[in-house]
């Protein structure tokens, strides 16, 4: 035989030799068939589980950015209606400035007030101040001292007092229960400390 032949042929047989050593002797075993199919199945759930938990993190994301975009304009609408109650509180510290003053000079001003007969009850919106108005609200009761046609004090009838708080100003409104069949004239509004406590404004006001 030539000789390169043989050192082809002897190459051949060498190169298969280092093959196989490394196959058995170094190289990992192989995997059977069955242990082969096992090993894609398993890859193929760790994928899937993956791909979910890839949705979930980008839907949770999508929410997160929801929620802050939300949250931005509540607190843009906020500050917005905020200014606009400041605005308010403004126009009607302005407007009760405005208002004949108290001629008594009481520390609880009753700047004004209506009052008018509906039904048996008396409906009220009395606009209180206070020109010397601290850090703390004062906090006392309104009362109103209702009197019918004859005027006389004999003839009087208390409602129900109505908790105050005082600021700056405050307007308290709404309706209390008449006696039956009672119809007043004039009517005293009183603010007192407490019920049946110290005078600290008063005014008579005539019942529409």
């Amino acid at each position: 035989m030539p000789r390169w032949l043989v050192l082809t042929l002897l190459g051949i047989g060498v190169g298969a030799g280092g093959v196989l050593y490394l196959q058995e002797r170094v190289l990992p075993p192989r995997l059977s068939g069955e242990a082969s199919a096992e090993l894609r199945k398993s890859f193929e759930r760790a994928d899937a589980e993956r791909q979910r938990l890839q949705a979930e993190l980008t839907a949770t994301s999508e929410r997160l950015r929801t929620a802050l975009d939300e949250n931005k304009r509540l607190a843009s609408e906020a500050g917005a209606h905020a200014a606009a109650v400041q605005g308010l509180r403004e126009d009607i510290a302005s407007l009760v400035a405005s208002l004949p003053p108290d001629p008594r000079k009481a520390p609880v001003a009753v700047r004004a007030a209506r009052l008018e007969v509906q039904g048996d009850a008396l409906a009220y919106n009395v606009v209180l101040s206070r020109e010397r108005a601290g850090p703390n609200p004062f906090g006392g009761v309104m009362q109103l001292v209702v009197a019918g046609p004859s005027g006389r004090a004999a003839d009087a009838v208390a409602l129900a007092p109505v908790p105050v708080s005082v600021g700056l100003y405050d307007a308290v409104r709404g309706s209390l229960p008449l006696p039956q069949g009672f119809r007043p004239r004039q009517t005293t509004v009183q603010v007192l400390d407490k019920v049946g406590g110290k005078v600290m404004g008063s005014r008579v006001i005539n019942v529409n």
